[in-house]
């Protein structure tokens, strides 16, 4: 087993130090960035130190990309504010083991539990529990042969369930009254999403998911399926030290003030009184490059990032609701699913005519032709007579081109169903399509990734993209209008525009750092030796990954906030203990503590190498995308086990809509973790044969 506890800086239970410690922890690995110390006592003691420390497993994530609700790290940041209101600053501790946080809070290591925790009568006695934040269903999973069968026609059923959870006490009290159940104990650390995985290989008879885990974790033909309801109304809640009756009396009073409850998410067409009510705003968006998706584990995207501001400055929660059309986002608006659409939507004015009622523009834009790169451009729209553009049907570029023909323009329209901007560049690039139509923010963005395809044409006048509501919601829409007025074109609008449109994503290339015998292959060979060491893995190999992350700059940063030699998230590193990612010591060791936690989420059964190369991919993409394209890989009839060939081809189609609707992260760019191994490992093979030396067997 790669060694660990050399990174880590541990909380040793027994004394009051974090770092330096040579006694392993009582209980579990925890870690944090501040010197923890022991205390049990309530508020008074917490402001006397000036900390709450709040304490969650260790990326404590969503099994998937949220589609409908709330996502996990906005209770987090309701966590923060929390302490905050208080006066008192936040600090997070992280644990490896989910069932030892109960543990840890009345052993003094944190003060309270913020996750997805269950209100059980076992932790009832050991625990005080805050208002319920939220409540789920507790549903059985059951292979797919017994999709629709009543638990009495199931037959005999063994139900697996982790140890210590919320799971295994509905477990054993459903096999108290049905004797054809019986109840395996499973390891305590076991996810949510390996429960559904070993129901849908035949690793698990049965198990039991929080229904809302289930709404990321079912794929649509897999294996696994919800079979009947076994707990309707689970609570979820916030845990502490039950001699902490001041802090649970304070959360109590800021969660019914702050309207922290989740809402239920039924329909209902509501107005601002009502959205301010409930604390939640349903944003109905899509899973794309410009609007919402997930990358290392980070919501991101600029429609997301803009109406969550609004929603910050009314303090409202944000609920997502993702739809994969135009058609779709607006009927889910019509029928109440949602309070507004935030998917850069372009005023038309057949949209209007169809009842889009919409905000002020947030977004300028022009229509643009887009061809390969070295093409010709056009000097007129006429010069567009005779080539074909490939466009969605369902977008406002098929309008554009429609009118465009309607004037005699003689050119081929060629519709591509549920095709993304993206797609259709992507298509243009490699030959597939002959041009295609981008509006100016989502070329550019393209651009900040690649350099195949070239501008054309660009359409005048600029169009504007807004909001979308129903005509009734008159003051949300003068509320977003507002909005709008106070940030566009501000600070947070403009740093936020260039994060995604402007910088590049890729490290700008430069002179290579020349390899020769008997000189480093970077500025920092004796660092990354020793660091490696530690893991077990080839220095050589991890250099060639810090030049792909960041040329050896150890200030480098990237436009999602990545920092250091290894471009660790600074969330990411917190994990782990380290803070400062740019100084060399902490950026290279943490980076090396999250690929070491990456490489042991893929099974042991891997041959070493293809687990490198998936690590690499996972490092780059994330682990869920990874887990995506492996399952898509299988589907498709190639080895799920092997990254070259089998498994990257499969991550390259998780950019198409088709496929990134179906899987359980969304979408990805998957041509950059593709490029991002091959690279990886083509420069360490240049190293090693530069250095005159042996490579790792198995690469």
């Amino acid at each position: 087993m790669l060694m660990r506890l050399g990174i880590f800086m541990l909380i040793c239970l027994g004394f009051m130090l974090l770092a330096g410690c040579d006694k392993e922890p009582e209980v579990g690995e925890v870690v944090s960035t501040f010197d923890n110390y022991l205390e049990t006592g309530d508020l008074p003691a917490m402001k006397e130190r000036g900390f709450i420390r709040l304490l969650a497993p260790r990326f404590d994530e969503p099994s998937g990309l949220p589609r409908d609700g709330i996502p996990a790290s906005e209770y987090q940041h309701q966590a923060e504010a929390f302490v905050e209101y208080l006066g008192l600053e936040p600090r997070w501790v992280y644990a490896d083991n989910f069932s030892e946080l109960g543990t840890l809070i009345n052993q003094g290591v944190a003060d309270i539990i913020i996750t997805n925790y269950s209100v059980t009568k076992a932790r009832k006695k050991t625990l005080a529990f805050s208002t319920p934040v939220n409540a789920v269903q507790e549903r059985l999973v059951v292979p797919r042969a017994l999709a629709d069968l009543a638990l009495t026609e199931m037959g005999s059923l063994i139900v697996s369930v982790p140890d210590g959870s919320a799971y295994q006490e509905t477990a054993t009290k459903l096999a108290k009254r049905h004797q054809s159940i019986s109840v395996e104990v499973l390891d305590s650390s076991i996810s949510d999403e390996a429960l559904v995985n070993g129901v849908a290989n035949g690793e698990f008879a049965a198990s039991i998911v929080d229904s809302n885990m289930l709404d990321v974790l079912l794929d649509e033909d897999g294996e696994a399926v919800a079979g009947p309801v076994l707990n309707r109304k689970r609570r979820i809640a916030w845990a502490v030290r039950p001699s902490s009756t001041e802090l649970l009396n304070q959360i109590n009073q800021y969660i019914t003030s702050e309207r922290i409850i989740t809402s239920d998410g039924s329909a209902e067409a509501r107005d601002w009184e009502a959205i301010g009510e409930r604390g939640v705003l349903r944003v109905i968006t899509s899973n794309n490059p410009a609007s919402y998706f997930m990358w290392r584990g980070e919501l991101m995207g600029f429609d997301y990032d803009l109406i969550k501001d609004f929603a910050k400055q009314h303090r409202l929660r944000v609920r997502v609701v993702v739809r994969d059309s135009p058609s779709a986002m607006f009927s889910a608006l019509e029928a109440g699913e949602g309070d507004v659409i935030a998917a850069s939507m372009t005023i038309t004015s057949d949209r209007q005519l169809a009842g889009w009622a919409f905000s002020k523009r947030y977004l300028e834009v022009n229509e643009q032709l887009i061809g390969e790169a070295g093409d010709v451009p056009l000097g007129s729209v006429q010069a567009l007579a005779g080539r074909t553009v490939a466009v969605n049907p369902e977008t406002a570029y098929y309008d554009t081109l429609k009118d465009l023909q309607a004037t005699g323009l003689q050119f081929d329209i060629q519709e591509v169903f549920q095709a993304s901007t993206e797609m259709l560049i992507e298509g243009v690039a490699n030959g597939e399509y002959d041009l295609t139509m981008a509006d100016s923010h989502l070329a550019a963005m393209e651009s900040t990734y690649r350099d195949d395809i070239a501008v054309l044409f660009q359409f005048e006048p600029a169009k504007e993209i807004a909001w979308v509501t129903r005509e009734p919601q008159k003051i949300l829409r003068k509320q977003l209008n507002n909005y709008i007025k106070r940030n566009y074109r501000g600070l947070f609008y403009n740093v936020t525009y260039n994060r995604y449109f402007v910088e590049k994503k890729t490290i700008a290339a430069h002179e290579a750092y020349r390899v020769e015998p008997g000189r480093n292959i970077s500025p920092y060979d004796d660092l990354v030796r020793e660091k490696s060491l530690e893991y077990g893995l080839d220095w050589r190999l991890i250099t060639s990954q810090m030049y792909q992350e960041s040329r050896f700059n150890p200030n480098a940063r990237s436009f999602a906030g990545a920092q250091g030699l290894l471009q660790v998230m600074p969330r990411t590193g917190r994990q782990f203990g380290y803070s400062n990612l740019t100084d060399p010591e902490n950026g290279v060791s943490a980076g090396l503590a999250y690929i070491d936690w990456l490489e042991q989420r893929f099974p042991a059964r891997l041959d070493l190498a293809e687990k490198l190369y998936f690590t690499l991919a996972a490092y780059n993409a994330g682990h869920g995308h990874v887990e995506d394209a492996r399952r898509l890989a299988q589907r498709l009839g190639k080895n799920p086990d092997k990254w070259f060939g089998h498994v990257e081809e499969a991550m390259l189609l998780l950019s198409k809509p088709q496929y990134a609707q179906q899987a359980r992260y969304g979408y990805v760019r998957g041509r950059e973790p593709v490029k991002y191994v091959r690279e990886i490992k083509t420069r360490y093979l240049g190293y090693v044969s530069a250095l005159g030396e042996q490579k790792q067997p198995e690469l």
